[in-house]
C-alpha cells in the first residue's frame, strides 16, 4: 500500500491471508460475429477486488467494462480465464451480487414498498416482516411518505433511490452498479452519489461501479481501474485513491491531492480515448 499523497499506479499482490470478494484471473471474452469472424472484447483480465472495497472501472467506450461487470455477475461466461467469488469459480448468476443499472429496474406496476420488499419475498420473508423491513430502507434512501406511490409519479433521483433500496435490502456482499447515475442531472447526481457512500460506509459490501466520469470515479472509489481501447482490452492501470473518508463528491474535488489523480489518471486514459476515437473512424 502507499503512503498517503503518493499517486503511483499501484498493482496489487496475492494476499495469503485474506481471499478477495472477487478476483479474474486471466479472464477473455470472445463473440463470433455473423461473418464467422471472432471478436474479442477482454483479453487476458487479471482483477482482484477485496471485501468492502468500492473500485471504479474506466476506460473508452466500447472497451468492456459493462461486459467485465457481466462477468462477475453471471450474467456471461468467460471465454479463457476464471471468475472467482470469495475463492470458488462462478458457475452462473453470482448469488452474492445485485445489481443497479443506467436504466430503472423497478417494476411500474408496483408501488415503492412493494419494489423495495420484493427481494426479501422472493427469499420467502412473510410480507409482514418484508415490509417493516422495506419501511426502514425507504426512510433511509429519503423516502419516507412515498411508500404507496409507483415509478411514474417519482423523480429520476427517487427512482434511482428506490433502485439502491431495492437491491440494498438484501443485503449483497457484492454491489455492481453499470453507469448508474449518468442520466441524472448534475445535482441530483451528486446527491446520489453522496447517499451512496452514506450507505456503503455502513455495510461491508463491495462494489464494482463503471462510469465514463474520471472524476466521478475518483470521488467515490477506493481504487480507479484503467481499461485499454478494445479490441483486446486489458488492464493499463491500478490506483490507488487515498483520500481522506467520508467524503463529499463535490467538495472532494477541489482538493489537490483529487485534482494531482485526477491529471496522472487522465494521462492514462487520453491515450486509450484517442486509440479507440481513431479505431471508430478507420
Amino acid at each position: 500500500m502507499l503512503a498517503m499523497g503518493s499517486h503511483e499506479p499501484v498493482r496489487y499482490a496475492s494476499s495469503p491471508v485474506q481471499t478477495p470478494m472477487i478476483e479474474l484471473k486471466n479472464a477473455s471474452k470472445e463473440y463470433v460475429k455473423p461473418s464467422g469472424e471472432v471478436h474479442t472484447v477482454l483479453r487476458n483480465i487479471d482483477l482482484r477486488i477485496e471485501k468492502g472495497e468500492f473500485c471504479s472501472i474506466v476506460g473508452p467506450s466500447g472497451c468492456g467494462k459493462s461486459t467485465t461487470l457481466n462477468l462477475i455477475a453471471g450474467f456471461e461466461e468467460t471465454t479463457g480465464g476464471k471468475v472467482h467469488i470469495m475463492g470458488e469459480p462462478l458457475k452462473g448468476i453470482n448469488p452474492r451480487a445485485a445489481c443497479v443499472f443506467q436504466t430503472d429496474n423497478t417494476y411500474p406496476w408496483k408501488t415503492v414498498m412493494d419494489n423495495v420488499s420484493l427481494g426479501l419475498r422472493l427469499k420467502g420473508l412473510k410480507k409482514g416482516e418484508a415490509y417493516r423491513e422495506a419501511k426502514r430502507w425507504i426512510e433511509r434512501v429519503g423516502l419516507k411518505g412515498f411508500e404507496n406511490h409507483f415509478p411514474h409519479q417519482l423523480s429520476g433521483g427517487m427512482r434511482k433511490r428506490v433502485a439502491l433500496a431495492q437491491c440494498l435490502i438484501v443485503q449483497p456482499e457484492i454491489l455492481l452498479m453499470d453507469e448508474s447515475f449518468s442520466a441524472l442531472d448534475v445535482h441530483t447526481r451528486q446527491l446520489m452519489e453522496d447517499e451512496l457512500l452514506n450507505i456503503w460506509e455502513e455495510t461491508s459490501a463491495s462494489v464494482v461501479f463503471i462510469t465514463h466520469d474520471l472524476e466521478e470515479a475518483i470521488a467515490l472509489s477506493d481504487r480507479v481501474v484503467v481499461l485499454t481501447a478494445g479490441p483486446g482490452a486489458t488492464v493499463k492501470g491500478d490506483y490507488r485513491i487515498n483520500l481522506p473518508r467520508p467524503r463529499n463528491v463535490a467538495e472532494i474535488r477541489f482538493q489537490p491531492q483529487f485534482m494531482s489523480l485526477h491529471e496522472q489518471i487522465w494521462d492514462d486514459l487520453r491515450d486509450e480515448v484517442m486509440i479507440s476515437y481513431a479505431n471508430a473512424n478507420k
